[in-house]
């Protein structure tokens, strides 16, 4: 997968919003929809393309170029007509990945049945997550303590396998990524704060604090 994608986010309700601001703060390519001009407006200088109009339409879709963006979102609140009808769009689209919020398990059940390659529960996961483990699959989870800063657990890459956290470049904060290991999970046992010398094995988890940035050149 290349590292920066183009991603068409529709619904910028809380969740498509969050997914929308996040993807540009990591460096992706985004367009935002919404047929709500103030939901628009608020991503103005947030996103890449801020756009406002109906996604339910083929040629509104078409004329923004969406059949060639590499991710669709569709983050679309309560309305699950239109929901629908935007996951069906990006299907005809051939978009190579869809993504789909889904508001009970019959809809979800129906986004799945449509080809959504991925459904997610709106009170299951919160759109910065989203937006942190859809390109990066080592980020097992995120949680964000300040704008562009927040507490992630991934799996260690294969490259960093037999080495010590110091030879990895996790000693400290001021390394090479700049980022706090917090803690070291290997099997059911977890150290807190580990050595510097400790060696990293495959499957280790590490729990890792830092800004966004830094965070995805470990991942990527």
């Amino acid at each position: 997968m290349k590292t920066k994608q183009q991603v068409v986010v529709v619904g910028l309700g809380r969740f498509g919003g969050n997914v929308a601001r996040t993807l540009y703060q990591l460096g992706h390519d985004v367009m935002a929809i919404d047929i709500d001009e103030e939901r628009v407006q608020a991503l103005m200088g947030e996103v890449t393309y801020p756009v406002a109009g109906d996604a339910t339409q083929e040629a509104v879709l078409r004329e923004l170029g969406v059949h060639n963006f590499d991710i669709g979102i569709v983050g679309i609140g309560a309305n699950i007509e239109a929901s629908i009808m935007v996951s069906v769009l990006f299907q005809t689209m051939n978009l190579p990945y869809i993504v789909a919020r889904a508001h009970s398990a019959l809809h979800g059940n129906t986004l799945r049945r449509l080809g959504c390659h991925r459904v997610i529960h709106a009170e299951e996961e919160m759109g910065g997550r989203l937006a942190h483990s859809l390109f990066n699959p080592d980020v097992e989870e995120y949680m964000e303590l300040a704008d562009a800063f927040g507490v992630s657990r991934l799996q260690v890459p294969d490259r960093f396998t037999n080495m010590t956290l110091n030879e990895a470049g996790f000693a400290s904060a001021r390394d090479k990524y700049g980022i706090a290991i917090v803690a070291l999970k290997r099997g059911d046992d977890i150290t807190l704060s580990p050595d510097s010398e400790e060696r990293l094995r495959a499957g280790d988890v590490l729990v890792v604090a830092g800004r966004d940035e830094f965070v995805s050149h470990i991942t990527n």
